[in-house]
């Protein structure tokens, strides 16, 4: 493991800002989609059609799902923040190499280089 490799403090400097803007709008929408969710309704009624009964499990399905998606970028986001703040953003969490800034230019939030992405994929 590599551990003597360190980001250029200036360029944390706003790349910490964009993980914190992008982490609070995750959550604004986040919240969003979870008061959309059909099962939240306080006019909802027990009393529905089939139909309206289908529509509903879709749209709640649908905002549990998009909930879900934006909970595990929410916690890549804060995964980087802290990597910021301990010192060891743009090293990968799993092999402690450098991560390709091609990589975080394209995906700040991320926490492993392409290879061990790709392990853990298979």
């Amino acid at each position: 493991m590599n551990n003597s490799v360190v980001f250029p403090k200036s360029l944390l400097i706003p790349i910490k800002g964009f993980l914190q803007n992008e982490l609070a709008r995750l959550r604004k929408t986040k919240h969003s989609i979870e008061k959309s969710d059909p099962f939240m309704n306080s006019d909802r009624t027990v009393q529905n059609s089939v139909e309206e009964d289908v529509d509903e499990q879709i749209g709640h399905n649908e905002t549990q799902a998009k909930a879900k998606f934006l909970s595990k970028q929410i916690v890549q986001f804060r995964k980087a923040l802290a990597r910021i703040k301990i010192g060891k953003y743009g090293v990968c969490e799993r092999c402690g190499q450098m991560i390709d800034t091609d990589r975080l230019a394209v995906r700040p939030e991320i926490t492993l280089c392409i290879s061990c992405s790709k392990e853990m994929d298979d």
